[in-house]
């Protein structure tokens, strides 16, 4: 099938691949424009973008572009843009959308099912419409969400997605036969950075959850803190404390205690928790924040 592509992340790339791999003619890739990835750095190209110049495949950053592409169909994985409907009337897409719609509607699917404490996510391969994540199902799976973080999750969805794409193009009642979809809607809005911070009046579980989808932050003894990884504790620490307990460096949260795992300080690389403390040179518990009235 001769086909375009719109995506731009890493999560993007098994699909984009899957695809040619495939035999697909894969006629335009569309991704978004490259951009600085550090601070004073040059532009950067998408994860999408280098694998399809590594394939020679022609590659654009204008939507308007796919109107001349030839394509019988085009393929949309987190592309970061929506599609404008004279696009979308002039080539049928089939997305691949991170979660089991209609729940999670939106740009951060992945994260806000982490975030709830959901069991389960999974992949949803839809028509695209004009409005956000609506149009019918052709096909769905679902994944335990467990204990993963949101990098392990994305990167678990990505793969599954590619399959079951694969699976729908190759089926032509697949094809024909989308479902429309059921049950209550719910959107998964982008994080803010204030949903990322570590709030001691939380609970152990609701912050386990929040250092899963990565970035999570609080301010101790006037430093930023990035928080990594951590663990389920059963120590006694007051809630706002970070103290050693048992060569263990933990966290008090309102209902129980995280020990902390690997963090990284401001301006420095990821360390394990014990090498950070040590490196405070105060052996004295410490207080902690969310950061409201620290450095962010």
């Amino acid at each position: 099938m001769r086909l375009c592509f719109l995506g731009t992340p890493r999560a993007a790339v098994p699909t984009l691949e899957g695809l040619c791999d495939a035999g697909h003619e894969v006629a335009l890739v569309v991704t978004r424009p490259d951009r600085r990835r550090t601070r004073g750095g040059p532009p950067e190209p998408s994860p999408v973008k280098r694998v399809a110049l590594e394939r020679g495949l022609k590659v654009t950053s204008r939507l308007a572009d796919v109107l001349d592409a030839g394509v019988e169909r085009g393929v949309v994985v987190a592309y970061g843009a929506l599609v404008p409907p004279a696009v979308l009337a002039a080539v049928p897409m089939l997305n691949v959308h991170f979660s089991l719609l209609p729940r999670w509607r939106g740009a951060a699917p992945v994260e806000r099912a982490i975030l709830a404490g959901d069991a389960r996510t999974g992949v949803t391969i839809i028509t695209l419409e004009e409005a956000l994540d609506t149009g019918p199902i052709h096909a769905s799976a679902a994944v335990e969400v467990d204990e993963k973080d949101a990098a392990t999750l994305t990167e678990e969805l990505a793969v599954l997605g590619a399959r079951l794409l694969l699976g729908v193009l190759a089926d032509p009642a697949a094809l024909a036969g989308a479902r429309p979809q059921v049950g209550e809607a719910t959107y998964a809005r982008k994080l803010t950075k204030a949903e990322r911070a570590l709030d001691p009046a939380t609970g152990a579980a609701r912050a386990a959850r929040v250092v899963r989808l990565g970035g999570a932050h609080l301010v101790c003894a006037g430093q930023r803190l990035i928080v990594e990884r951590v663990a389920r504790s059963g120590a006694r620490v007051a809630a706002g404390t970070v103290a050693l307990v048992e060569g263990r460096v933990v966290l008090g949260l309102a209902d129980g205690a995280l020990e902390l795992l690997e963090v990284r300080p401001a301006g420095r690389g990821s360390m394990a928790a014990s090498a950070w403390w040590r490196g405070r040179r105060a052996g004295a518990p410490a207080t902690w924040s969310s950061g409201a009235d620290g450095p962010l």
